[in-house]
This record gives structure tokens, sequence and C-alpha cells, in this order.
């Protein structure tokens, strides 16, 4: 098993001091971050946890999935890694001056 946990359908006011109150009920709290919105410093809605074991993971699995906080049932479980986005390569004639004279 993993102690990575995902943790979804935040409310959007929810932030890292929130999930760390949440979780520490079930054991230590390695880390916890909330994902934002980098051009707008808002919540995506979603995050992740670090718990100190495994044990303890499941613990809070068990205790917070569904579990509403703020008005929306929380979904958490095991973060899987992140699957590898194509690469979609750069270059290709996109036009204009290159040096010819048509």
């Amino acid at each position: 098993m993993n102690n990575r946990l995902y943790v979804g359908n935040l409310a959007y006011s929810m932030r890292d001091e929130s999930l760390i109150q949440q979780f520490s009920q079930f054991g230590s709290v390695t880390s916890a971050k909330v994902m934002m919105e980098r051009e707008t410093g808002r919540s995506k809605g979603f995050g992740f946890v670090e718990m100190g074991s495994d044990t303890e993971a499941q613990d809070a699995i068990n205790g917070l999935n569904g579990r509403s906080v703020e008005g929306r049932a929380m979904t958490v479980n095991i973060a899987r890694p992140m699957e590898a986005r194509p690469s979609f390569g750069g270059g290709g004639d996109r036009g204009g001056y290159r040096g010819s004279r048509y």
C-alpha cells in the first residue's frame, strides 16, 4: 500500500492547514497540499496528503472518504502515480518569414 492520499471534491475554501486538521485525527501528517490555480490562486478542488504510515493512511481513508466537510463529501483514496502526458513536440511550419523571399 501507499501512504500518499488523493483528496477530491474539496470545498474551494479549503487550504493546506484545513487538510492537516482533518487528517491529523488519524495519525501524523507528513505533508498536505491543496492544488491551486496559478493565475487566480483559487483552489482546484483537490489535493494530496501524505500520512506517516500505511496504516494511518488506511485509517484516514476509512474515516474521511465520503465525510461532508464544508458542505461537500470528500473523496479520499490512495494517490495513483501521475501518468505521463503525451509529448506533442515543438516546431512545425507555422508560416511567416524564414529567410526566404517567397
